[in-house]
């Protein structure tokens, strides 16, 4: 029987390349993050939204959320709709 050997970080996979290192740093600075520039002016609610967002896609390893996930991050905060 054949070991199964992974796809190499530069590998091209399905037609794309997977840029992607274990443990790298980017040498082009900082992660860039959505909201990095304007959140001290944001109300103190929209700021711990913002971050809350921003946490969820670091965690889930997502550039874009979708609104399911929105609307579980913002359910996450303890937000309802009200009657």
């Amino acid at each position: 029987m054949n070991a199964m050997t992974l796809p190499q970080p530069t590998e091209t996979v399905g037609g794309f390349t997977d840029r992607r290192q274990n443990g790298a740093t980017r040498s082009d600075g900082p992660e860039r993050r959505q909201f990095r520039d304007t959140r001290d002016s944001y109300h103190p609610d929209a700021r711990e939204l913002a971050n809350a967002i921003d946490s969820y896609k670091l965690t889930h390893r997502r550039r874009f959320i979708t609104y399911e996930e929105l609307f579980d991050v913002i359910s996450s905060l303890g937000y309802h709709k009200g009657e």
